[in-house]
Formats: structure tokens, C-alpha cells, sequence
């Protein structure tokens, strides 16, 4: 019920406390939950770009829906995906795997062969489609974290990528912007929503039994 009971907690902060700032170590447990979240093939086709700098948060202002958010969270978490699916990328997965696994070199070779053949089927818009896909469940497991933690979160896709991905340089690392988290503590004063109750379809409306 833990989890519940953390998930009935939360909600999409409104206003963040720009004076209370999460600690590296928290920021740490936020990310390690995105990074072992589960993904297709084990291939992690995504990052975290952790931005607590507040120039840099500043310049990534110009490209928010919701700029005083950015600007007075404590971090933004990014969740950038890859650009494309590689041989190489892929190779580099499955070498770090087998060499951590105490296995042959090459091991796998069957199964990435055929990865390979299918994503080399493929364009690269229909790679970074799957890509940013992969990257939300990531997202889903730090915003569960956080909450754990009792730290205030607003998960954001309202941002304008071309600027983020050009301020951070993710061009330059294969990558693409796909969503934010805002991570810090509430404003309860200013923060609306926190005091409103938390609202959701009703289990039985939500859960379809075939």
C-alpha cells in the first residue's frame, strides 16, 4: 500500500519554494529509479540531463509554457532520448552486458543481429518515436520516487525542445529532448492546486474487464 498511499500524495506543483533546494543525494535516488527502469531489449535508449544551475535554468526559461516553475524548482530533470537506433549503440549495450555478466564477447549476437535488421528497417524519426517512448517509463519511476521521498514534482511536456536541446548541447550526445520533471519543494502558498483534491476516473470506470 506504500506506494499508493505515495501516489495519492502527489501532484503536478503549481508553485515551487525557490529558497528549498533537494539534495544531491535525493537527486541521486530520483535518477537511479529512472535508470533502472525496465526498457525494450535492455537497450536505455534514453538519458537524464540534470540542470541545477540556475543560468542554465534561467536561458531554458525562454522555451517554458510554465517559465516561474522552471525558474524557482530546485532541478529540472530531462529526459532525452536518442536521436536513432546504431549498430554501434546497440553493440556498446550488449559488449558493457556480456563483459558485466562475466560472458562471452558476442554472446548475444543473434538476438542484436536481428535488432538490427529490424531498426535498420526503419527511419530515424520512426527510432527517436520509440525512443522517447521507452523514455517515460523512466519518467514514471523517478516521478514514483520522488514521491516517495516525500519531493514535489511537475512532469512537463509543455516546453519548447529546440531551445532546451540547443542550450544543453544534446545534439552533440545523439540526443532529443522528449519531457521534463520539475523537482523541488511546494510554495504552499502560492501553489493552487495543493490544497484541491485529487481527482481520477473511478476504479471500476478506469479497469476494463474482458
Amino acid at each position: 500500500m506504500a506506494l499508493l498511499e505515495d501516489l495519492h500524495w502527489r501532484h503536478a506543483v503549481k508553485a515551487y519554494d525557490p529558497s528549498k533546494k533537494v539534495s544531491t543525494e535525493d537527486i541521486r535516488k530520483i535518477v537511479e529509479a529512472a535508470r533502472l527502469a525496465p526498457t525494450s531489449s535492455g537497450l536505455q535508449p534514453f538519458r537524464v540531463i540534470v540542470v541545477e544551475s540556475q543560468e542554465l535554468k534561467e536561458k531554458m526559461v525562454e522555451g517554458a509554457l510554465n517559465p516561474e516553475v522552471m525558474r524557482d524548482c530546485s532541478h529540472v530533470l530531462v529526459f532525452a532520448a536518442w536521436d536513432e537506433y546504431t549498430p554501434e549503440r546497440i553493440d556498446a549495450v550488449y559488449d558493457r552486458t556480456t563483459e558485466e555478466r562475466e560472458l562471452p564477447k558476442g554472446r548475444f549476437n543473434n538476438y542484436t543481429d536481428m535488432l538490427k535488421k529490424i531498426y535498420g528497417a526503419q527511419t530515424p524519426e520512426q527510432h527517436f518515436i520509440h525512443t522517447a517512448k521507452q523514455s517515460y517509463i523512466g519518467l514514471g519511476l523517478a516521478l514514483a520516487q520522488a514521491a516517495e521521498l516525500r519531493i514535489d514534482t511537475t512532469p512537463a511536456e509543455g516546453f519548447n525542445n529546440q531551445v532546451v536541446d540547443e542550450i544543453l548541447g544534446l545534439a552533440e550526445h545523439g540526443l532529443k529532448s522528449v519531457s521534463l520533471l520539475y523537482v523541488g519543494y511546494a510554495d504552499k502558498e502560492r501553489d493552487w492546486l495543493g490544497t484541491m483534491k485529487k481527482v481520477r476516473i473511478p476504479h471500476e470506470e478506469f479497469r476494463i474487464v474482458k
